[in-house]
């Protein structure tokens, strides 16, 4: 058997700086240790997706994380793999339990995804290896993965089978009591300006050192026609994923960090905001643009207007949030976030439409993220 430490410390020799990811029974020893030590941060995840999009972040910020999951969390796992990962060569290492893996007792709900989970990893084109139980195979187990991610630049998954690691007791110290801010109100009520309008302003009101990750569709191209610059992210697949990227890149740089979401993208992963609530990073201002409608596919309702947005934000416990009426209020709210120990929500409601002439961008994912990490991890002035 392996024990947990040293797994532990296999992975951050090789520069895995936290974990991220849903609890799963075999890999319980591994939770256990990363949840009540200090070796490595440990992100928890309200779904597989969603830690996929927290380590994306971590690696443009110029970190490793990795992603543990149950095999059959590779259902929410499939889609920021093969539409954020793959179009930006973003490589992560997974662990992923084999459950109901064929010859081995499990429970009928695992019996599909067990016998096809290694022919579903070579469809989305992720490198696999099996974990050995013996110690002494481990450092080349992963010296293997890590070759295949530097070399393909893509994912690579190690398989763990049930009872490879050995136990290990849980530690877990309780989260601080979860506080609920104010939801602070700015501007006046009138007519909402267009996203372009909303897009320009907050432009302006951001210094040059700031990172910003713009959410799928027509906010990524008009955030790429009004400006396109090596410090911004243009999330272009992977909907909903836009602050869990943003949280990865958040903790692990000084820089400010923006994401700009949509209304539509956020109520996808709403389980997000308390992910982001729950790690706080100081620098991350959670900004959300919303227009009622699925802006990109036609202008189809979304469920935003029976949601207050700022007041779901503001009970999973974000350290601030900014609800605003109007364009002045908004670069009001803009400063008071960048002024402040985040993560910040500011809310601003926005029409539906954008220009006619609105283009795509046209620099390919793999070159945003690498002209983004290298901004990122240069020096701050």
């Amino acid at each position: 058997m392996i024990d947990a430490g040293a797994l532990l410390g296999e992975l951050a020799s090789r520069g895995v700086a936290d974990v991220a990811g849903v609890p799963c029974s075999y890999l319980t020893p591994l939770i256990n240790r990363v949840a009540s030590g200090p070796d490595v941060g440990y992100v928890r995840a309200t779904h597989e997706g969603e830690a996929v999009a927290v380590a994306a972040g971590c690696w443009l910020a110029g970190a490793t994380a990795a992603v543990i999951a149950q095999n059959s969390g590779l259902g929410n796992m499939v889609n920021p793999l093969t539409s954020l990962n793959h179009p930006g060569r973003i490589p992560v290492p997974l662990i992923v339990t084999w459950r109901g893996e064929p010859g081995r007792p499990d429970e009928p709900q695992h019996e599909l995804m067990g016998g096809i989970m290694p022919a579903l990893l070579e469809v989305m084109r992720i490198g696999h290896a099996v974990l050995p139980s013996d110690p002494g195979g481990l450092g080349a187990c992963l010296d293997g993965g890590w070759a295949a991610m530097e070399r393909e630049a893509l994912p690579y998954a190690f398989v763990l089978r049930d009872g490879v690691v050995a136990p290990e007791p849980l530690r877990e110290r309780p989260p601080p009591a979860p506080t609920v801010p104010d939801v602070v109100g700015h501007g006046a009520a009138g007519p909402p300006p267009s996203r372009t309008q909303a897009l320009e302003h907050l432009l302006e009101a951001l210094p040059d050192a700031a990172a910003v990750v713009s959410t799928t569709g027509k906010t990524s191209r008009e955030l790429y026609t009004i400006a396109d610059r090596p410090q911004h992210f243009y999330l272009v697949g992977a909907m909903g994923s836009a602050s869990a990227v943003g949280l990865g890149v958040a903790r692990h740089t000084d820089r400010p960090v923006v994401v700009v979401d949509g209304d539509g993208a956020a109520l996808m992963r709403l389980g997000t905001l308390a992910t982001v609530a729950g790690h706080p990073a100081a620098g991350m201002v959670h900004v959300l643009l919303d227009n009622g409608v699925h802006d990109s596919t036609g202008g189809q309702l979304s469920l935003a207007a029976q949601v207050d947005l700022p007041r779901v934000a503001a009970a999973c416990g974000y350290a601030g949030v900014h609800d605003c009426a109007d364009l002045p209020g908004f670069v009001d709210a803009l400063k008071a976030a960048q002024a402040a120990t985040g993560p910040t929500f500011v809310y601003l409601r926005v029409r539906p439409g954008s220009p006619s002439s609105l283009g795509r961008p046209k620099v390919h994912p793999s070159e945003v993220a690498r002209r983004f990490r290298d901004f990122v991890t240069g020096a701050v002035r």
